[in-house]
């Protein structure tokens, strides 16, 4: 089996663990993935093939993670916060790492060299946002406890990350100097720092000037931009510079760029967010995969008895970690502008949850000799796992009791009810001018599909409507054969017409296509037999068919019967539209625009067959445009009213912003 195979498999497994979080979000997502994992690791699969070197796994994991966190952060507000950043993501991780680091070889010094120490303090102490976030989706978290919680776990994975090396080398090589490590720190820390944000700064530039020169460059700056952490953190490394360091800051250097450039490039700012929103989400959930199916070989390797000490020693490290947080948060140590100083530093020390940068500085650990009992790769891991565990069990059981539940004051029925009655004013509003019908057709149907994602269509209502519709089309049918408008063999025709769309829109749509495609295989058949048995025949056929006056006759005659259908098509569906109008209702809008999709098709299988019947581009998306205006205009009417909050009027906006930049861009394709 092959890595790319096995690395897919665990793809596949985060998103499956992702659906379940979706469905029952009882659990935390880690929670869930990691059980993923365990149930990955134990079907016939050989997944522990994928070993993965601490190198390419900082490269491959922790720089793409790191740059996204940091291109996520607003510049101004880090300006306004160094002091709290500093304290917490520097002064705390690095007064942790003392203590914790130290306090271990006191306590075990069989057990722990101090390069070991240090090295297991590094890897404990950065916390995670996206695993608080996922603790604190239904609950109210103070602001000011929730962005220092974001604004350290961005910087302390640095921190931890330095130190981490700094430790690494340190066990691997056997030496070590205070001043020596000082020196290597502040080279390390600040020279990455600097070297990410030229490179950053480097980067943008060539962003900025193609982007200026070009209108549409989305495929070349977005590879770019996908492919800068893993460039600026090799480039770190090859000089001896905290490759992680670099990456933050040329994720910091790039969202200044956002700032600057958020309306003059709207689609590549959207395909960049959401291109990286499932980058992040897909790495995320691949560590606690992984995690979850070394697990199980992890503790198979491992006497239970040494497992319960790691598990005792895991509370314990925990708990050491959680009073130095709330000790620095009660004693004033970081500022957060509290008003409840105690309830804040307790939630500030819950919110100390472990998770991605964790779990992949423990696989980052090079192979070490057993030189003592918990000097081995997989125990350590199992440790770091174990403090994973009991920060998200705590969490998950703390701030459901401790903060007030998370309310939105709309419900989901309502937010859909209140996008039918905005679609249907738009339509409404669109319908009533006697213009350009067939590109009002097929901006009605785009405007419908808002309304679809969602709701089930009630097959009995679009049956009847559809029946209905052909009702009015066949009298209208009769009436201009009656007036002498349409032929006789006109209306045959056309009939027929009304008759295969009711066939194939039917619910025994299937046995049509299934019905179609037997006469067409009982053509084929036909024509094979006359070749073989009568070929002389089937030439003077075939010569009679190539004759090029004939064939221009031929299509002379098919253009002018195609014109003619469309001809009667239009004047049939100006009273089918009438009716579709009038009988059109918030409980049926939808089925309604399933109809209107019926005939759309039709008017679209005409209007290949003549020259007149391609739409203008520039009316479909002067329509769409305005459609969408008369969308935000009644949302605004709606609140202003007090119909609705502004909540659920916000998020109509930002659901018709979305759709409005889709249609737009289905229109210029």
């Amino acid at each position: 089996m092959t890595t790319v195979y096995i690395v897919g498999l665990l793809l596949i497994t985060v998103v499956a663990a992702n659906i379940v979080h979706l469905l029952w979000p009882i659990l935390p997502l880690a929670i869930y993935q990691i059980l993923a994992g365990i149930m990955l690791s134990i079907l016939p699969i050989d997944t522990h093939a994928i070993v993965l070197k601490p190198e390419l796994f900082m490269l491959l994991i922790i720089a793409p993670l790191m740059f996204n966190d940091g291109q996520n952060v607003s510049f101004r507000q880090l300006a306004q916060n160094v002091r709290q950043i500093l304290s917490m993501a520097v002064g705390l991780a690095i007064v942790t790492v003392i203590l914790v680091g130290g306090g271990l070889k006191l306590a075990l010094p069989q057990h722990f060299t101090y390069a070991l120490a240090f090295m297991l303090a590094a890897i404990i102490t950065p916390t995670d946002a996206v695993a608080v976030k996922s603790l604190t989706n239904n609950v109210e978290m103070p602001k000011n406890v929730n962005e220092t919680l974001e604004y350290e776990s961005l910087f302390n994975d640095a921190s931890g990350l330095v130190l981490f090396s700094l430790a690494t080398s340190t066990l691997t090589s056997g030496k070590f100097s205070i001043g020596h490590g000082v020196l290597v720190f502040l080279y390390v820390f600040f020279g990455g720092i600097l070297f990410g944000a030229l490179m950053g700064w480097m980067l943008i530039a060539l962003r900025t000037t193609l982007m200026r020169t070009h209108v549409d460059i989305g495929s070349i700056v977005i590879p770019i931009n996908v492919m800068t952490p893993f460039a600026v953190y090799w480039l770190a490394e090859e000089i001896h510079l905290s490759g992680i360091l670099a990456v933050v800051a040329a994720g910091i250097v790039h969202s200044i760029l956002y700032d600057q450039l958020r309306l003059t490039s709207s689609r590549v700012q959207n395909a960049t967010t959401t291109l990286w929103s499932i980058i992040a989400s897909l790495l995320n959930g691949f560590v606690f995969v992984l995690l979850g199916v070394m697990l199980p070989e992890v503790v198979s390797q491992t006497l239970a008895a040494t497992i319960l000490k790691l598990a005792l020693l895991g509370l314990g490290l925990y708990l050491a970690l959680g009073l130095i947080r709330y000790l620095w948060a009660r004693f004033k140590l970081v500022d957060m502008h509290s008003d409840n100083i105690n309830r804040d530093s307790l939630l500030l020390a819950l919110g100390g949850v472990h998770g991605t940068i964790t779990l992949a500085m423990a696989f980052s650990i090079p192979v070490l000799t057993e030189s003592a009992q918990l000097a081995t790769r997989n125990q350590l891991i199992l440790l770091a796992a174990i403090v994973i565990l009991i920060s998200l069990t705590v969490g998950t059981l703390a701030f459901p009791r401790l903060l007030p539940a998370k309310t939105k004051n709309y419900t989901n029925d309502e937010f859909q009810d209140q996008l039918i009655h905005t679609v249907q004013y738009a339509i409404d509003e669109l319908s009533e001018s006697p213009d350009h019908k067939k590109e009002q057709a097929l901006v009605i149907d785009q405007l419908s599909s808002q309304m679809t994602l969602t709701f089930k269509i009630n097959r009995n209502v679009y049956d009847r409507l559809a029946s209905q519709a052909r009702g009015v089309e066949m009298q209208t049918l009769a009436e201009l054969r009656e007036n002498g408008v349409v032929t006789a063999k006109e209306e045959q025709v056309y009939d027929r017409m009304i008759g295969r769309d009711a066939l194939m829109h039917s619910q025994h749509g299937l046995f049509a296509f299934l019905r179609i495609w037997h006469y067409r295989l009982k053509w084929k058949r036909l024509s094979h037999k006359l070749h073989k048995h009568h070929p002389q025949t089937f030439n003077e056929m075939q010569k009679l068919y190539s004759n090029k006056a004939l064939q221009d006759k031929s299509k002379a005659v098919r253009q002018q019967y195609f014109d003619r259908l469309e001809s009667i098509f239009s004047m049939t569906m100006t009273d089918v539209n009438e009716f579709l109008d009038e009988v059109q209702t918030p409980d049926n809008v939808h089925e309604v625009a399933m109809v209107r999709r019926m005939y759309l098709n039709r008017q679209q299988t005409l209007d290949r067959f003549h020259s007149r019947g391609e739409m203008d581009t520039n009316i479909l998306r002067t329509l769409a445009i305005k459609a969408f205006q008369d969308e935000h205009s009644y949302v605004q009417q709606q609140a202003a009213a007090g119909v609705i909050s502004s909540e659920l009027a916000n998020a109509l906006n930002e659901h018709i912003s979305n759709d409005q930049l889709v249609c737009i861009q289905s229109f210029e394709d």
